[in-house]
């Protein structure tokens, strides 16, 4: 699921008009950090993290084949799956919040130089009418 979402910002940004593509550019590490902070406050207000942890999971079914004159016969298989599960984790708390206090800081910082990039791009490819 993170790689969709690494890949969603690529994609719409091949749609985009050159002022949207280069807003988007200068805006990514402040999109990134949103995420971020996002994710930490949530492990924060739960207490734990969640894991992405990928299982194997074995079923047993009925599977359809044929036969040389072309008829077709079930017989009893095993499909096997890849599971994404999310999974609690423990983290230390103090650690959270002293990574929340320093993601907010850096975003506060992200934030000013999006602005002033946002600026220039406008500049530089003003706003069709």
């Amino acid at each position: 699921m993170r790689a969709t979402l690494l890949i969603f910002p690529v994609l719409l940004t091949a749609c985009a008009t050159p002022r949207e593509a280069c807003i988007a550019e200068v805006t990514q590490e402040v999109r990134v950090l949103d995420q971020l902070i996002a994710v930490t406050r949530g492990n924060l207000s739960r207490g734990f993290a969640l894991e992405e942890r990928q299982e194997v999971e074995t079923r047993r079914t009925f599977c359809t084949g044929r036969n040389d004159d072309g008829s077709t016969f079930r017989f009893r298989c095993e499909e096997t799956d890849t599971v994404t599960r999310q999974v609690p984790v423990a983290i230390d708390l103090n650690a959270e919040r002293a990574k929340l206090t320093s993601l907010e800081q850096r975003q506060q910082q992200n934030r000013a130089n999006a602005q002033s990039g946002i600026a220039q791009c406008e500049a530089r490819f003003p706003a069709e009418v």
